[in-house]
């Protein structure tokens, strides 16, 4: 018996001429799945920020171009040192020739913090373990992170949070990390590079809906050829892990006139959401639901225990004809063989992939060969100083949050991997 999906809809109203779309109050269409991944919706005691999307949550999560609050808490100590709470004392866990640590490892801190030291291993901090150190900073230039966090939680007891300086924090799970997720704050870098990848997405929508393989082809050649192309206009959308990314494109395609469902782990928290027409929970109906309903499927799911291989030869089948896959998240949510089959049949029109099972691709990877995929080797977030802002991030926007006694921005669980 097929469960019934959990569902939010809005209905769209658009004017002629209009590429816009207006939305009407959001209402809801069905039950709330019954599935164990679907948290319920909040208790009519709970205020709204505690569940409402991000353009509430801002006080919680961090977006570069939303955020209103920026450098808050760092003018707080500076025009006032009575605002300082408890002092930081910060382990850098990575490498010492990663320039993109600049901004704590040779910056200015603000007051009340310091850098006692940077390594890559529990013993290359022995000398800071008299100063218990709080906080633990860690670069994805750290080699072997998932065994080096545990130990350093292990051989430092007084450290108190972790900030990742990425958005992924699949390079720093373990089950041994599991064991401090009640006893220790993580937070990521979330909302860095969301812009930059929702970019790549609309590129990679106009490259097949123009088909700009045939337009350079037609240029190298010196053939006027006069071809139809597609707009992107009231195409849908499909937008599987609505997180900060997912939700950066959605905005942008909306822009464009595009419909947009999406599929997130629980989908009340975007019923104040006005970029969305559809929101589904994370079940196996749903997904396939929104593969068969969508020209354009965008993959941006954190790889986790329960999303990988979550994008599977049954989803595949279930897709729109001519539809396009875009993969920005992580290589191992999706079956790769699958997507090559389906790619090869003609299942799919295309794909545009930043990112793989295995990386670097493997020379001798089927992707490589296929006329209709368009592959970029990880780098559609990687701007000059995408590293460097992460960081300032960090030291301008978090760090005075932890002096001040403030909650941190970006909380992740461990357990679940975002």
């Amino acid at each position: 018996m097929r469960a019934s999906r959990s569902i939010f809809q809005r209905v769209a109203t658009r004017s002629t001429g209009s590429i816009g779309t207006t939305f009407r109050p959001l209402s809801r269409v069905s039950a709330f799945h019954s599935s164990a991944s679907l948290a319920e919706p909040p208790s009519a005691n709970e205020t709204s920020h505690q569940w409402a999307d991000p353009l509430i949550r801002q006080y919680r999560y961090w977006n570069r171009e939303e955020s209103t609050e920026k450098n808050k808490y760092s003018y707080l100590i500076e025009i006032s040192p009575d605002s300082i709470q408890r002092e930081a004392r910060i382990l850098s866990l990575s490498s010492t020739a990663d320039s993109a640590n600049r901004a704590l490892h040779k910056g200015t801190l603000p007051v009340g913090s310091q850098l006692l030291g940077v390594g890559q291993t529990p013993e290359d901090f022995e000398k800071h373990a008299a100063a218990a150190p709080n906080i633990l900073f860690v670069s994805p230039s750290c080699p072997n992170a998932s065994v080096q966090v545990p130990a350093m939680l292990k051989a430092y007891p007084t450290i108190e949070w972790v900030h990742v300086r990425s958005a992924g924090i699949d390079f720093v799970v373990s089950d041994e990390l599991n064991e401090y997720r009640e006893k220790v704050q993580f937070t990521n870098a979330k909302g860095q590079f969301s812009s930059s990848l929702a970019e790549y997405v609309m590129m990679a929508c106009s490259y097949f809906a123009k088909d700009l393989p045939l337009l350079m082809k037609n240029k190298k050649n010196k053939v006027w050829d006069n071809y139809d192309i597609e707009e992107l206009r009231g195409k849908t959308m499909g937008i599987v892990g609505y997180g900060d990314i997912g939700r950066a494109c959605a905005k942008m395609a909306s822009v464009y006139g595009m419909r947009i469902v999406a599929l997130r782990r629980h989908p009340y928290l975007s019923r104040s959401d006005d970029v969305c027409d559809v929101v589904y929970g994370r079940d196996v109906a749903s997904l396939h639901q929104l593969m068969s309903e969508s020209d354009f499927i965008v993959c941006s799911a954190p790889s986790t225990i329960e999303t990988r291989g979550m994008v599977s030869a049954e989803a595949f089948d279930c897709v729109k004809k001519n539809a396009v896959f875009i993969n920005l998240g992580r290589g191992p949510v999706v079956d790769e063989g699958a997507l090559i089959k389906a790619l090869e049949t003609g299942k799919l029109k295309g794909a545009a992939l930043d990112v793989f099972s295995q990386e670097p691709l493997p020379p001798d990877n089927k992707l490589w060969e296929l006329e209709n995929v368009l592959i970029s080797p990880h780098n559609m977030d990687k701007t000059q100083y995408f590293m460097d802002e992460a960081t300032e991030f960090f030291v301008n926007e978090n760090l005075p949050r932890f002096i001040c006694g403030e909650e941190l921005l970006n909380p992740v669980d461990v357990l679940i991997g975002y």
